[in-house]
């Protein structure tokens, strides 16, 4: 218990100076692409991600007085996502879906694989600090089913041996490509692109949707099939 008070009457320690700097001014770009100050706390949370690798309590505190909000609110936002981190995270950040589908198509199995594999849990990281790893929700790519995700990007229809063979690969430092996108970046590098700025990666914008995507847009052209009109008041 004496432990847990003397954590909640610290307080977080400030950026250093020279980081702090370069944090305003990036916080400046991300605050001016918005009407109010307000509606960049997502962004400006990703930023500070980047930064520390989660969002700290030092985090917290720099988005609130660049924001002009309460360290309350911004924890409040930071605690309801979960791309947002509150603990330390590796380089790569490997989510493993057990929703509905993923689950029934092989995503438990593959979760306890990369268990055993890595020798840490759900939301651990492991010792070298390459790999954190959690079961995660639905990622909106039932399609492709099981779907794992490093640093959100999408390895699709996944088995246990192909996801250690994954993890294996990061590991050992080797480039590594997801179904569809560019090769990944590191886990603080992915923040900064989510906090708005550019990804510059080659091949960032290749790899069409695939055939399990576009399957039902087939079958909506050949019957002809067109959305209804908006209705008064709705355009």
């Amino acid at each position: 218990m004496t432990e847990i008070l003397l954590k909640l009457s610290t307080r977080p320690q400030p950026f250093l100076p020279f980081v702090r700097e370069r944090l305003e001014v990036d916080a400046k770009e991300i605050i001016a692409r918005y009407p109010e100050p307000r509606s960049a706390l997502l962004p400006l949370l990703h930023l500070v991600q980047a930064e520390e690798g989660c969002v700290t309590g030092t985090g917290i505190e720099f988005c609130a007085e660049q924001l002009g909000l309460t360290g309350a609110e911004v924890t409040a936002v930071a605690t309801f996502y979960s791309m947002y981190r509150r603990t330390p995270t590796g380089d790569y950040h490997v989510g493993v879906c057990t929703n509905t589908l993923c689950a029934v198509m092989g995503g438990d199995a593959i979760l306890e694989t990369l268990q055993r594999r890595l020798g840490i849990g759900h939301g651990e990281t492991t010792a070298d600090g390459s790999i954190t790893l959690e079961h995660i929700e639905c990622n909106a790519a039932c399609d492709f089913a099981p779907v794992v995700m490093v640093n959100w990007e999408f390895f699709d229809n996944q088995t246990p041996e192909s996801a250690a063979a994954l993890v294996d690969s990061l590991r050992r430092g080797e480039q590594v490509t997801p179904t569809r996108g560019a090769p990944l970046c590191t886990f603080k590098q992915t923040a900064r692109i989510l906090a708005g700025f550019p990804d510059e990666r080659p091949g960032v914008l290749d790899g069409a949707a695939g055939e399990a995507t576009l399957a039902g847009l087939r079958v909506a052209q050949e019957q002809n099939m067109q959305a209804p009109e908006p209705k008064p008041g709705e355009e």
